[in-house]
């Protein structure tokens, strides 16, 4: 009879190659130190080198390992929502490929759990060989994002983080199609308290989070967990209609009484230029919330899954 995996690992991975190897290395060395049953789920997104293959290479060694192959890209959270789904350890670790986020804090976070903590989520202390803009996007994004939804999520946090079957069982009943997982996990409550370490560069390759993909992200984080930005609309638009029927008073008490000549065109039509421009911005913010329900709507699997590789009844979840 076999054991009861103790701890799954989840691994997103796409484009990789240069530091899987290292990555699997790292992860087994550290896993074994723990003297716990554990698996490590590969979950390649649609990669276009040789990332799958490294990992079925890997596999034939070490029955450890899984491998979920995506049929093409269907993004980060996509693919930690996959490896969730397939995970059957008691306690799931979701963490990167790139080794910026260390395993070596594993134990750590696994003592937390042992102690009756449901999430333990890693808290970067310092972020190593990060541009001074990607440093001070992410300061921003976590102070707007904690104003915007009371703090209910841990700033400087990321992925990483190790949840326990609880929390990944509840994780499996939320199935939004534009997902933000560190918010998610918060959603869900639980005991959770926080491991602190300092994010190293990455071990190899470029970054898989450009700046077209940090704007999606951080759009998700705030229209997938707070309505105040609707909010703000509402505000914006009476606080303009006041100020509008204000001026439309002056103009009248400037023609009709002082009996002066309105002058100021290039001004009004600057003012109107101003108001339209945020009357756009307001419509902007009503389309993302109604581009998300549009999404909601069709109601399409999470991701369609290409293989599997490592696991007991292979290929039994084609898609989510």
């Amino acid at each position: 009879m076999e054991r009861e995996t103790v701890c799954s690992v989840v691994v997103p991975m796409y484009n990789e190659e240069e530091v899987i190897s290292e990555t699997y290395k790292r992860l087994k060395k550290v896993m074994d130190g723990t003297g716990e049953t554990y698996e490590l789920i590969f979950v390649n997104d649609g990669s276009r080198d040789r990332s799958a293959e490294i990992i079925k290479e890997l596999a034939k060694n070490d029955k450890n390992i899984r491998l979920i192959d995506f049929s093409r890209n269907f993004g980060h959270q996509v693919a930690v929502t996959a490896g969730l789904d397939y995970a059957v350890g008691q306690a799931v670790v979701i963490i990167d490929a790139d080794l910026q986020d260390p395993p070596e804090v594993i134990p750590e976070m696994m003592k937390k759990w042992r102690e009756g903590y449901h999430v333990v989520y890693g808290k970067r202390l310092k972020r190593q060989g990060e541009t001074v803009f990607k440093k001070a996007t992410a300061y921003l994004f976590y102070r707007v994002l904690g104003m915007l939804t009371n703090d209910s999520i841990p700033k400087d946090t990321g992925d990483f983080r190790l949840i326990d079957r609880k929390v990944c069982d509840a994780m499996k009943k939320l199935t939004e199609k534009n997902r933000f997982l560190r918010g998610m996990i918060s959603w869900v409550g639980f005991n959770q308290t926080a491991v602190e370490y300092v994010r190293d560069e990455r071990f190899a390759g470029e970054t898989k989070y450009p700046l077209k993909k940090m704007l999606k992200f951080a759009a998700d984080g705030i229209f997938s967990f707070t309505y105040k930005p609707l909010k703000l609309a509402s505000y914006l638009g009476f606080i303009l209609s006041i100020s509008g029927f204000l001026y439309l008073l002056y103009v009248l008490y400037q023609r009709f009484i002082a009996h002066a000549t309105v002058s100021g065109w290039a001004s009004t039509i600057a003012v109107n230029i101003v108001f339209n421009g945020i009357t756009l911005i307001i419509l902007g913010i009503i389309g993302e919330y109604v581009g998300r329900i549009y999404e909601e709507a069709k109601d399409r699997p999470l991701y369609i899954v290409k293989e599997t590789v490592g696991f007991t009844v292979d290929g039994d979840k084609e898609q989510n």
